[in-house]
């Protein structure tokens, strides 16, 4: 299914504020100017201007417009609120990404593994495990699952690459959501081997579960990822509602 029109606005101007092409605090193109270069309608565009406010990229003016809040963070961040494929954090944190697959084999979930996923028991997955570096240094440890008949065709070549960029450009799979929990967790032997950490200076590190869903309702992910609590943070914008 095709991007919608608003999405591909809002990538747009959010590349464009996190390029300095706004400058922090300045104000974006009047809204008549930006419908005009979208060649959208007002509605399209105020939907693609509400995500930018709700994400924290800018905030509206009564009577004068949109101004752009932007301001980087120096240590390298993933955000909460939205759905970010690992590439598309690091090219935002300006970093080179990598991945290393460490697993890749085919699971029959037993009763446990689906309570724990969300999965039904006797569900077919795919399970990988992913070593992510950003800049040659290990920093996320992922635990995979993804459904076999929603995802067909998965490949460890596919794994090491984009999995999302396979999801929605080949299988042409619409994501919408994805629910998230975020713990502290004592590290593993696993944990200090892959992501070269010291127990003596580090004993916990973050952990982020997620059940992510498709157009069709399905759930098609779990994953827990496993952060190095030296380098990462984990932002969101929060709105208050009236």
């Amino acid at each position: 299914m095709p991007k919608t029109i608003y999405q591909s606005i809002y990538k747009d101007l959010k590349q464009k504020i996190e390029n300095d092409d706004f400058s922090y605090q300045d104000m974006l193109p009047s809204e008549n100017t930006l419908i005009q270069k979208y060649g959208c309608s007002r509605n399209t565009l105020r939907r693609a201007i509400g995500r930018l406010v709700t994400d924290g990229y800018v905030q509206t003016m009564q009577g004068k417009g949109v101004r752009n809040i932007y301001r980087p963070i120096e240590q390298t961040s993933f955000t909460i609120g939205e759905i970010e494929s690992f590439r598309e954090s690091a090219k935002r944190n300006g970093l080179r990404p990598s991945t290393h697959v460490l697993l890749f084999a085919e699971l029959i979930l037993n009763k446990k593994q689906a309570a724990n996923t969300g999965f039904a028991p006797g569900a077919e997955v795919y399970y990988l495990q992913r070593l992510h570096y950003l800049d040659d240094l290990p920093l996320i440890l992922n635990h995979n699952y993804f459904l076999k008949e929603a995802v067909p065709g998965l490949t460890k070549e596919i794994a090491e690459g984009s999995i999302y960029d396979y999801l929605e450009n080949t299988l042409h799979m619409t994501i919408v959501n994805s629910k998230r929990v975020m713990t502290v967790e004592k590290i593993t032997e696993i944990d200090e081997k892959y992501l070269e950490l010291n127990v003596e200076d580090y004993n916990c590190l973050a952990v982020v579960s997620s059940q992510t869903y498709n157009s069709n309702g399905v759930l098609f992910e779990y994953t827990q990822s496993r952060h190095r609590p030296d380098y990462f943070r984990f932002y969101d914008n929060a709105v208050r509602k009236i």
